[in-house]
């Protein structure tokens, strides 16, 4: 689950990590009153943010720098509502529905932080560069030696040691490394606390009065771990999400849009990731992945159809079942059924294997609907792929 910058800086003020002083704005009005009151406290600089789940908001016009009132006001009439494109958001972009009004900072040097959980390593890294307000992920390409780490050992955490080593490699004058060391205890602890997958800082800043501050704030969170978290599962913005994706969590589907043309539906992850391979392989582009799991029922299998359909893209169905618990005469009465109901028009290609499949092909042959059969993932996909370039030509 992501949430917004304001609401993780909000979090990090909690653990006495420095973060600028700013609010929240769903309107002009509260956007004029949140930069009334910056200035009216002594600050000479307003920055209006756009708050949408993506980086890169500044390259794209997403934030903006203001020294008047009549500045930040029209700042906030063109951020706010603008379909925002950066690298992260694809080519449609993303309706910016929030701003933050937030205090301006006098910048000495944009630096890096950043905690993640390493998987090679099977613990939590803490990674620390010089070269912020950069995307980190190209520094981390083109030249990795500039990113620093302390890898976490989980008995007994993230040490101040860590830390001031940290610290030094950043740079940091010896009067800011005190400073220094409570403020990454404090990302640390809000990391662990609210199961977090990912925390990142960039830029984290020095003033020109030797203060450190995080002028932005990027947090994940586990999605497994939301049951020990209401107040996190509040902040969830669905507004930012697909909706299919939303709709698909609401019935425990692991399900992920694509841009292609050819619906996957299939059980357990891996057998799914080789699906849309396959797909391609056979020349074909998926349109989702979507992983019913392995105790699917009937319902969740129609609601699943009924996801699929929703996409307008989708012109051919690709079902990739290997029954364990999920049986396949489950399976397959649940894609009759679902067929039915809908009053699915595009075809359907099936692949069934494992635990009672001859009572499931059996299902789909007397079910008289036009379903496809393949006797192997490659059949099929070779399938699926010519039926849905028949359903374009079609169509065209």
């Amino acid at each position: 689950m992501k949430i917004h910058e304001y609401q993780g800086k909000e979090i990090l003020r909690k653990y006495g990590v420095a973060v600028p002083n700013g609010e929240m704005a769903t309107t002009l009005e509260e956007a004029d009153t949140a930069a009334k009151q910056l200035f009216s406290n002594g600050n000479a600089v307003v920055v209006v943010k756009a708050q949408i789940h993506a980086g890169g908001r500044g390259k794209g016009g997403g934030v903006k720098l203001a020294k008047s009132l009549a500045e930040a006001n029209a700042a906030s009439k063109a951020i706010l509502g603008m379909q925002l494109v950066t690298h992260q958001t694809g080519p449609h972009g993303q309706k910016v529905q929030r701003l933050l009004v937030e205090a301006g900072s006098a910048i000495d040097r944009e630096l890096y932080l950043g905690l993640v959980l390493d998987r090679a390593s099977a613990q939590v890294v803490f990674m620390a560069s010089q070269a912020g307000g950069m995307e980190i992920e190209d520094v981390a390409h083109e030249t990795p030696e500039k990113i620093y780490k302390e890898y976490v050992d989980p008995a007994i955490g993230f040490q101040a040691f860590q830390a001031r080593k940290l610290a030094f490699k950043l740079g940091l004058v010896p009067a800011q490394i005190s400073e220094a060391v409570r403020f990454m205890l404090g990302m640390y602890r809000a990391f662990m606390d609210t199961d977090s997958t990912l925390m990142e800082i960039n830029p984290f800043i020095t003033t020109k009065d030797g203060k450190l501050l995080a002028l932005d704030c990027k947090m994940n969170f586990d999605d497994n771990a939301m049951f020990r978290h209401r107040d996190l599962r509040e902040l969830r913005d669905i507004s930012e999400e697909d909706p299919l994706e939303v709709e698909a969590s609401k019935f425990a589907l692991n399900y992920i849009k694509l841009d292609g043309s050819i619906a996957c539906m299939v059980n357990g992850a891996g057998l799914a990731m080789a699906t849309m391979d396959i797909i391609k392989y056979a020349g074909g582009a998926p349109a989702n992945f979507l992983d019913v799991g392995g105790g699917a029922t009937q319902e969740q299998i129609e609601n699943a159809f009924g996801i699929l359909l929703s996409d307008p893209n989708v012109k051919a169905i690709f079902i990739n079942i290997f029954g364990g618990i999920l049986r396949v005469d489950v399976l397959a009465q649940g894609v009759v059924n679902a067929a039915r109901n809908l009053h699915v028009t595009i075809p359907i290609v099936l692949r069934l294997e494992g635990t009672n499949v001859e009572e499931g092909r059996q299902i789909i042959a007397e079910s008289g609907l036009n379903f496809q059969v393949g006797s192997t993932m490659k059949e099929a996909a070779d399938l699926v792929v010519a039926a849905a370039k028949d359903t374009l030509r079609r169509e065209d």
